[in-house]
């Protein structure tokens, strides 16, 4: 299954496998689990993740480790060889305890918001903000992983896959591209693929795009909700 990037971060348990934390995305990978295998996890939006975690997550971008390597998860307890039951009832702890002890970056949090409007651009989030460009890009990569630039990207071509309706040109410019070129790109950099590519391989195994956006559910300013399994 292709996994693309969303902004997010994912502290996920697989059975047998034990509990790992995959970093944020700039560019797709192919993930090897099969499609009947259990995953439990819970989903960091942007801003919330670095701070959760206790690092930063310019660290852990397009990587994946093992949550024994992070000095605030290695106590989780969440080994391959915990029943699927028993992590289901201790993951929404886990995530309100560790969105406790690090709360959202909240003009990061902000500045994200922002983003998901097609309209926006990223010069003007500093001054709202009443923070230089510098200071805003150094939050963002603590918090988010990148910088805003590639936030935006990776939330208009996320805008693409939802407004597309099989008319690449008008998805391309409802989602914010300045043409069909530009969604071309932008979406071979972060996909492998052109987006026609890319929609057939989706239209192919329909299950893929609502297994993921349910990978797992989210902590949102600060409130951990219940993990989905996928």
């Amino acid at each position: 299954m292709r996994v693309i990037p969303d902004g997010c971060v994912d502290l996920v348990w697989r059975h047998g496998a034990g509990t790992r934390v995959a970093g944020p995305d700039t560019r797709h990978w192919l993930s090897e689990c099969g499609p009947d295998e259990l995953l439990l996890g819970v989903r960091f939006l942007p801003g919330a993740g670095g701070p959760a975690l206790g690092v930063s997550l310019e660290e852990l971008r397009d990587d994946q480790i093992r949550v024994e390597q992070l000095g605030r998860l290695r106590r989780l307890g969440l080994g391959g060889d915990c029943t699927p039951r028993e992590v289901w009832r201790r993951l929404p702890e886990i995530a309100a305890e560790l969105v406790g002890s690090g709360p959202p970056d909240r003009a990061v949090q902000y500045a994200a918001a922002r983003l998901l409007d097609s309209g926006q651009r990223v010069e003007p989030l500093s001054d709202e903000l009443g923070v230089s460009d510098r200071h805003l890009r150094r939050r963002f990569h603590a918090a988010v992983g990148y910088g805003p630039k590639t936030l935006q990207r990776v939330l208009r071509l996320l805008r693409f896959l939802r407004a597309s309706d099989g008319d690449l040109a008008r998805a391309a410019a409802a989602a914010g591209y300045s043409d069909q070129a530009h969604l071309t790109r932008e979406c071979r950099r972060l996909t492998g693929l052109s987006p026609s590519q890319l929609l057939s391989e989706r239209r192919a195994r329909p299950d893929v795009g609502a297994r993921r956006a349910r990978l797992p559910s989210a902590v949102v300013s600060g409130r951990a909700c219940l993990p989905t399994p996928v």
